[in-house]
């Protein structure tokens, strides 16, 4: 029987047990929403992030970089939620973080930086034109779910938001990411 891979090893991070990292948190604010409201979920949303970022540094030795970025976002408007008894800043969080990703890939675009493959970079093998295409694409994405999230909020219930955010938003980025597989072969560098 083989020794188990190093979990602190870099590049080597089991992709169910981001699944888990990520999912958790949300399906937590779902399930507590719908028993007790919009302000203890936010706050079950928060300890659930930071245990979810506490457990990916103990077990994966790193703080992946979108997790980390969603996770102070979600502290910084949970706590005004609940500082000011105001639900309208938990749910304008999506659209600020997908505005502030759009902003970072184009941004970097324009100063001929690829932050894209800094963050898939382990995973993918791409040429310049496909990391640059990649990259406009998810940027577009995220201005879109930027602006579905600001007509979801806006126009329904705080319950039927918390659906949406927890799934309708993620189903959508798993298409979305799937959909990418003609312009990952397309592009594809050979590693060696």
């Amino acid at each position: 029987m083989s020794a188990p891979a190093n979990p602190k090893e870099p590049g080597k991070e089991n992709p169910a047990l981001r699944l888990a990292l990520d999912l958790g948190p949300l399906i937590l604010f779902f399930a507590v929403n719908g028993f007790y409201g919009i302000f203890a979920a936010t706050a079950v949303f928060m300890v659930a992030i930071a245990a979810a970022l506490a457990a990916s540094r103990l077990l994966t030795g790193k703080f992946a970089t979108m997790p980390l970025v969603t996770g102070v976002f979600v502290m910084f408007f949970g706590g005004l939620t609940l500082y000011l008894q105001d639900e309208t800043f938990i749910k304008i969080k999506p659209t600020m973080i997908y505005l502030l990703f759009a902003g970072i890939l184009l941004g970097g675009l324009a100063a001929k930086r690829m932050f894209l493959k800094s963050v898939l970079g382990e995973m993918l093998s791409l040429n310049d034109t496909g990391w640059r295409e990649l990259t406009i694409r998810w940027a577009g994405f995220f201005m879109v779910l930027a602006l579905l999230n600001e007509a979801v909020w806006r126009n329904v219930s705080t319950d039927v938001w918390v659906s949406f955010k927890v799934f309708g938003l993620l189903p959508l980025t798993i298409a979305f990411a799937a959909l990418q597989t003609g312009l990952l072969k397309k592009h594809a560098k050979s590693r060696d």
